[in-house]
């Protein structure tokens, strides 16, 4: 039987579409042909609000997590106003995921956090974010899928899975992990210093990227075994 793994998604208004009667869920089918391949059972979770009781129930159901790109987490969350530049707050969708993101912690539930996915991840345990990378010197932002090489630590979940220390990746995003929360180990970084891949600390696989291994993942091996190591763990 294939591990069966939860995949987040995003809720669209029936406004913001066209020729739908009703709100939509949204999930790049990259992310679930990337499980697919692996060897995974996606299944798409509708955001609900949850207690963490509740998100602890969710988790335990499933052998895996996958926390998708997105929109921007609600800076408030970690204690700052919002930036100019900050996007496509959900405060329903923020909620669900921070709690699910915690609470695939507290149960070592196997976890691949991807771009906005790591940002939940890294808020949910006490951390901050740069809300635009640009108003730090040196700082890039990646607006168009932008392809770049991502140092990573040798020895750790991410270079262990990938079978490599320096992947080319797809990037989309303007903002990053600023202050890393105390669970988390930062180990990947972007040329400019921006950190690109973390773990959490101890047993369990529980892994977050700034890139988009979803995006090339089909042509890409080392991309694709970041997927691969999920299913793997959740079996």
């Amino acid at each position: 039987m294939r591990p069966l793994i939860a995949v987040t998604t995003r809720l669209v208004a029936r406004d913001q579409q066209q020729g739908t009667r009703a709100d939509a869920l949204v999930c790049s089918r990259r992310y679930l042909d990337a499980v697919k391949r692996a060897g995974g059972q996606e299944a798409a979770l509708l955001e609900v609000p949850i207690t963490d009781d509740e998100a602890d129930e969710i988790v335990r159901r499933f052998d895996g997590l996958v926390l998708i790109g997105g929109a921007d987490v609600d800076p408030a969350r970690y204690g700052q106003t919002a930036h100019a530049d900050t996007y496509g707050v959900q405060e329903d969708v923020d909620a669900f995921d921070i709690a699910l993101a915690a609470a695939a912690v507290r149960n070592g539930t196997p976890t691949l956090a991807i771009c906005r996915g790591v940002q939940v991840l890294n808020v949910a345990l006490g951390g901050t974010l740069v809300q635009h990378l640009p108003d730090v010197e040196g700082r890039q932002e990646h607006r168009n899928g932008v392809m770049h090489e991502v140092d990573l630590k040798p020895g750790t979940l991410a270079a262990d899975a990938m079978g490599t220390t320096r992947p080319m990746c797809s990037s989309f995003h303007h903002q990053a992990i600023d202050r890393l929360a105390p669970r988390l180990v930062e180990t990947g970084w972007a040329d400019d210093g921006t950190i690109e891949a973390v773990e959490l600390e101890g047993e369990a696989w529980i892994v977050g990227v700034q890139w988009h291994p979803e995006d090339t993942a089909a042509d890409d091996a080392h991309q694709q075994a970041l997927f691969d190591e999920l299913v793997r763990r959740a079996r």
